[in-house]
C-alpha cells in the first residue's frame, strides 16, 4: 500500500519551543535534537488506523489529537514537529534503559552482521550467553530458561508447564490481574474489558480476592502502613483474611488440588496495585499444600524497576517455581522467557518443544546489552532513589489535591488514584482524562488503567533523573489546579 500524504518537519525554533512552554513547567535540558520528519501526515495515520489496522487499537489512541511520535532517546519522545515529551510510560512498562540506548543499539547492529536467524538446529554463542547472564539474576533453585516473543506466549506456555508438572489443570489468579492475552494467558486476565466469551479462556481457570489494601474489604497493611480506615478487621489479620478465602475456593470450588497459582509482583494495568503485606507469603503456603506450582508473573515488574529488589517476587518475600518475563527484558525488542525448574522442566521434556524465533541471534544480542545496562548505570539503585522523590513529590500533592485518593508503588512502577470523594472512593476517570491530556499538552506523557479507568501509571525508562521527577510533579499538580 503506498503511502499519499506526507509531511516535511523540522525542528521548532527556540522562540516556539518557549512559547509552546509559557506558563508551564520547563522539561529538564537533553542534548539531542531530533531529526527532520518526512513521510505520512498525522491526519493520514489516523485514518489508515481507523480504516485497515487492528479495530481495537482505536481504544488505545487515548488522546483527543494523537501523539505521532517518529523518534525517541533515553527518557524522551518527539513528535513530527519535534515537541519533546517526557515518556511516563516507556511504551506501556517496556522500554527499561531507555529510548535507542547507544550500547543496545550497537549490539544489535553487530548482530545484524553476522546471522539472524539459526533456529534450535544449531549452536550460536548469542543465545547460550544470554541463558547464562539471565539465570545468574535468579536463585540457583531455578536452572531452566525458555525463551519465547511476547509475555502472552510466555504466560501460555508457562501454564501448560505447570498442569504437566503439578497432574492438575486447576488453576487460580488474583481478580484484577492481567497476564496477557493468549489462548490460556487471557482466561488468566481479570478484566472483562479484555476477555472474550471462548471456552479457552474459563476452562479450569478461576480467580480469588484481590488482596488491596486500598480497596479491598479486609484493608490491611502496605509497606507496613494502613491505608484504608474504613475496613472493619484489624490490619493485621488482613493477608491472613485474604488467603483464607483462596483456601475456601480449594475446599469448595475445586477438586481439593490446585494446578498452578499465579501472581503479579505488583498488579499493572489493574492500576499499579500492591498486595497487603504478607498475603502472597500465605498463598504460597496454601496453594503448594493443595499441590499447586507456583508462578510469578515478572512481565513489568522484572530487571530492577522496583528498586529494592531486581524481581518483584523478591520484593515478597517468596521463592515461586516458574517465572514469566518480557517487556523490559528486551528494551522493546521482542522477547520473552519462561524460568523454570529443573523437575517441571524434566516434565515438559516428555514431547518436544520448539519456537521459531525464541532467544534468535538478535533478540539474545539485545537482551545480553540490555542487562549490562541496568549494571553498570545502576538503574535498580535509580529506580529507587527516583521513584522515593515522586512518591514523596506526590504525597504532597494529595494533601493539596483532594482528588487524589491514593498513591501507592514501588520504584519505578507507581500509581496515583483519582476519586471523587475520598469516602465513597468513587472512580474520577472523566477527572482522569482532564489531567491526562494536559499534561500531555505541558509535555508529559502518562498512563493510565485501573478497572475504574481512574489510576494515572507512571512506569517509564529506569534511567528518568530527579529533575525529571521533580517536572513530572510539578506538572501533574498545575494540571490538577486547573480542575
Amino acid at each position: 500500500m503506498r503511502l499519499v500524504a506526507t509531511r516535511t518537519m523540522v525542528r521548532p525554533s527556540a522562540a516556539v519551543a518557549a512559547r509552546r512552554c509559557f506558563g508551564a513547567p520547563a522539561l529538564p535540558a537533553f542534548d539531542f535534537q531530533p531529526p527532520a520528519y518526512h513521510g505520512p501526515s498525522t491526519e493520514e495515520l489516523v485514518r489508515i488506523r481507523g480504516k485497515s489496522v487492528t479495530p481495537s487499537y482505536k481504544a488505545f489512541t487515548m488522546y483527543k489529537k494523537p501523539v505521532h511520535v517518529t523518534t525517541g532517546r533515553q527518557q524522551y519522545l518527539y513528535d513530527i514537529e519535534g515537541k519533546r515529551y517526557l515518556d511516563a510510560f516507556g511504551g506501556i512498562c517496556t522500554v527499561g534503559v531507555g529510548h535507542c540506548h547507544p550500547h543496545l543499539n550497537e549490539a544489535l547492529k553487530k548482530q545484524l552482521d553476522k546471522v539472524w536467524h539459526t533456529a534450535a538446529l544449531y549452536l550460536n554463542d548469542k543465545v547460550h550467553e544470554f541463558s547464562e547472564k539471565l539465570l545468574s539474576t535468579l536463585p540457583k533453585h531455578l536452572t531452566r530458561v525458555y525463551f519465547v516473543n511476547s509475555g502472552s506466549e510466555a504466560n501460555d506456555m508457562a501454564m501448560n508447564m505447570a498442569r504437566l508438572a503439578s497432574r492438575c489443570t486447576e488453576v487460580v489468579a488474583i481478580r484484577n490481574a492481567y497476564h496477557g492475552m493468549g489462548g490460556l494467558s487471557g482466561g488468566l486476565t481479570s478484566h472483562h474489558a479484555w476477555r472474550h466469551e471462548l471456552p479457552s479462556m474459563s476452562a479450569s481457570i478461576k480467580h480469588v480476592m484481590c488482596p488491596d489494601p486500598y480497596r479491598g474489604v479486609f484493608g490491611g497493611y502496605r509497606d507496613g502502613v494502613v491505608v484504608n480506615h474504613a475496613a472493619t478487621c484489624d490490619p493485621k489479620d488482613a493477608a491472613s483474611l485474604y488467603a483464607h478465602e483462596l483456601r475456601d475456593h480449594i475446599q469448595f470450588s475445586s477438586a481439593g488440588r490446585l494446578g498452578a497459582f499465579y501472581h503479579e509482583g505488583i498488579q499493572g494495568v489493574g492500576g499499579t496495585v500492591q498486595f497487603a503485606d504478607g498475603y502472597i507469603k500465605e498463598a504460597y503456603a496454601i496453594a503448594r499444600e493443595a499441590g499447586a506450582v507456583c508462578v510469578a508473573d515478572e512481565v513489568q515488574t522484572g530487571f530492577g524497576r522496583l528498586g529494592t529488589h531486581f524481581w518483584g517476587f523478591q520484593d515478597l518475600g517468596v521463592d515461586p517455581d516458574i517465572v514469566v518475563m518480557a517487556k523490559s527484558i528486551g528494551n522493546g525488542f521482542p522477547l520473552a522467557a519462561v524460568v523454570c525448574t529443573e523437575e517441571i522442566a524434566d516434565q515438559f521434556a516428555g514431547k518436544l518443544h520448539f519456537n521459531t524465533y525464541g532467544g534468535n541471534p538478535m533478540a539474545s544480542a539485545v537482551g545480553i546489552a540490555n542487562l549490562e545496562v541496568i549494571e553498570q548505570e545502576g538503574l535498580q539503585a535509580n529506580c529507587h532513589k527516583v521513584g522515593n522523590r515522586i512518591l514523596t513529590g506526590w504525597r504532597d500533592l494529595m494533601k493539596k489535591h483532594e482528588i487524589i485518593g491514593d498513591v501507592r508503588g514501588k520504584g519505578l512502577m507507581l500509581g496515583l488514584e483519582l476519586v471523587k470523594d475520598r469516602t465513597t472512593k468513587e472512580p474520577a476517570k472523566e477527572e482522569l482524562m482532564q489531567v491526562f491530556e494536559s499534561c500531555k499538552d505541558m509535555g508529559l506523557l502518562l498512563g493510565k488503567g485501573g478497572p475504574g479507568g481512574n489510576v494515572f501509571r507512571v512506569k517509564p525508562p529506569m534511567c528518568w533523573t530527579e529533575e525529571d521527577a521533580d517536572f513530572c510533579v510539578q506538572v501533574m499538580d498545575e494540571a490538577f489546579s486547573k480542575l
